[in-house]
């Protein structure tokens, strides 16, 4: 969803179930600034988007493995399930173990534990430099980023949002210590690889995106 709707992750973080409007294939979402926005995505969002919901009307659409602790926000909270809403941290920490081995081709599997996958952000920005290269106009890259419009297009997308009024504390992204190091873009073709292995992380637990940790 992420990668197919060029979305900043604190946005899709925050969805809830109830924010879908899956046969027009979007979700109604609070972007930077507390302004409601529409996210668009694409057919295969939509074919696993039911696998991930597993019959839940209503909370967070994006869940940990386990029961929310004492103390969590009802805004974070499934009413269904029991489960937390997966913070930004946890789903960072999932893509980036995931993604290890594409973002290091070269390295042996048995260097696993020492390499550094992508992040959450690298997808945004690899869906619109990979819209650019393909010859996609200014104008629908604005509206595709929803960056405004004063804010001329230089080819990388604005850094992912903080907070926004009346979002999920828990779906935003940690400050950065010390700044990010930048990433290269992810390669098209290993975007199969990923979802794959997300994929089969969704159907270990149906309704919930399994996390050993928060």
């Amino acid at each position: 969803m992420l990668y197919k709707s060029a979305a900043r992750a604190d946005e899709v973080l925050c969805l809830n179930v109830e924010d879908l409007h899956p046969g027009d294939k979007r979700g109604r979402t609070l972007a930077k600034g507390g302004a409601a926005e529409w996210i668009h995505w694409q057919s295969g969002t939509a074919q696993l988007l039911p696998r991930l919901i597993a019959g839940r009307a209503r909370g967070p659409l994006l869940l940990t493995g386990r029961k929310a602790p004492a103390g969590t926000p009802t805004l974070d909270v499934c009413p269904e399930t029991g489960r937390a809403r997966l913070s930004y941290r946890r789903a960072e920490e999932i893509f980036e173990e995931n993604t290890r081995l594409l973002a290091n081709p070269l390295a042996s599997p048995e260097d696993i534990e020492d390499l550094d996958g992508f992040t959450l952000h690298r997808l945004r920005h690899s869906a619109l430099t990979h819209e650019a290269e393909g010859g996609t106009s200014t104008p629908v890259l604005l509206a595709r980023s929803r960056q405004p419009p004063s804010a001329p297009w230089s080819g990388t997308p604005a850094a992912a949002s903080t907070r926004s009024p009346g979002t999920s504390p828990s779906a935003t992204r940690p400050p950065a210590a010390g700044g990010e190091a930048p990433q290269p873009d992810i390669p098209t073709a290993a975007f199969l690889t990923i979802a794959l292995s997300l994929v089969n992380g969704v159907e270990r637990v149906p309704g919930a995106i399994t996390a050993d940790g928060w």
